[in-house]
């Protein structure tokens, strides 16, 4: 058993931390070369790469957790190789093989194992795969190089004394084109929503929600989330769109209600004139797994779902909830394949 650091778990943030391993590879005259471990936390380029003057970047976020039973995990790493894989082809860069994504990801994990949190803690060890093109180039095209890396930081809960509902606007911008990049996880797409999110939390709100860009009637996703609803059914609405990001997190959950708790699960197009008449609203993803919504305030107008409107979350994003994080964290029964044990 390798020492743990000697960290106040509990009160660590969600904030970058340098540890000890970071997982390298090349991409060079046509090829990836074997990668591997590294302890230098720097990255050296030209002035002129690739991802400086043009942002040919993607990357992934997951996390490794130590279950009840001691062992340290990840979950469902295979879906980041393959939207990693989908997000590299649409950004012309030569995608990283998914099975050697996956034992990166192992190797990056084993080589840190002292700074995974243990179970109980609250804390993670969140993970983030990235790729960028590092050749220089100066007209607008693909680099010839790439580089593959990946690091890992602990990570305190998301949500400190527990998750409490929050509230969002309608954003008056726009995320993604209809035949954009909004489905896959590209860092221009993120930067394109700072502007936004720096307005939000100005007048007081913890994200933006947006609408399609085509007609501006139906819900897309968040700034960094997806979007799941309860209808007045207590059945699982989620948002369908081409121009989303696939989330892990949104199609885990799909599974867990329809398999673990019995419910109808509707995906389907969801309009905002609609969203009053649900009952729980919640954003989906690595970090927070679960974060619910107690109102969307339409410029001025305030929708409000009354499960969520107590201080708490509410009764069916909590079963989701705890359903979930009790699979990656081992106290229950995970679907076969689901859970990656790294040692």
């Amino acid at each position: 058993m390798v020492q743990k650091k000697d960290i106040d778990w509990g009160s660590l943030g969600f904030s970058y931390v340098v540890t000890d391993k970071r997982y390298v590879a090349n991409y060079r005259n046509g090829a990836w070369d074997e990668g591997g471990l590294i302890s230098d936390d720097k990255v050296v380029m030209s002035e002129d790469a690739g991802v400086l003057q043009y942002s040919q970047s993607v990357f992934e976020g997951l996390k490794a957790y130590t279950t009840a039973d001691g062992h340290i995990v990840c979950f469902r790493p295979d879906l980041n190789a393959e939207r990693m894989y989908n997000s590299a082809l649409r950004l012309e860069m030569p995608p990283y093989p998914k099975d050697k994504f996956v034992e990166a990801v192992k190797q990056v994990i084993a080589g840190n194992e002292a700074w995974v949190p243990p179970y109980g803690s609250g804390a993670t060890l969140y993970i983030r795969p990235y790729m960028f093109g590092i050749s220089p180039v100066i007209g607008v095209k693909p680099a010839e190089d790439y580089q593959f890396r990946i690091f890992v930081t602990p990570v305190g809960p998301y949500f400190k004394g527990g998750a409490r509902p929050i509230d969002i606007k309608v954003s008056d911008f726009d995320r993604a084109a209809p035949r954009g990049t909004g489905n896959i996880k590209a860092g221009l797409n993120y930067a394109m929503s700072l502007h936004a999110i720096v307005l939000a939390h100005k007048e007081g709100f913890a994200e933006n929600i947006y609408l399609d860009p085509a007609t501006r009637t139906k819900i897309e996703e968040t700034g960094g989330a997806n979007t799941i609803f309860v209808d007045a059914d207590g059945n699982l609405v989620i948002p369908k769109s081409d121009s989303i990001l696939p989330s892990i997190t949104r199609r885990s959950i799909h599974y867990v209600a329809e398999h673990y708790l019995g419910l109808k699960v509707d995906e389907r197009e969801v309009y905002l004139d609609e969203v009053h008449n649900f009952r729980e609203m919640g954003l989906c993803g690595t970090a927070a797994v679960i974060c619910p919504v107690r109102a969307i305030n339409d410029h001025g107008k305030e929708i409000v779902f009354e499960d969520n409107n107590h201080g708490v979350m509410g009764p069916v994003l909590q079963k989701l909830y705890d359903t979930l994080t009790g699979i990656q964290m081992g106290t229950v029964e995970a679907p076969e394949g689901w859970i990656c044990q790294i040692d």
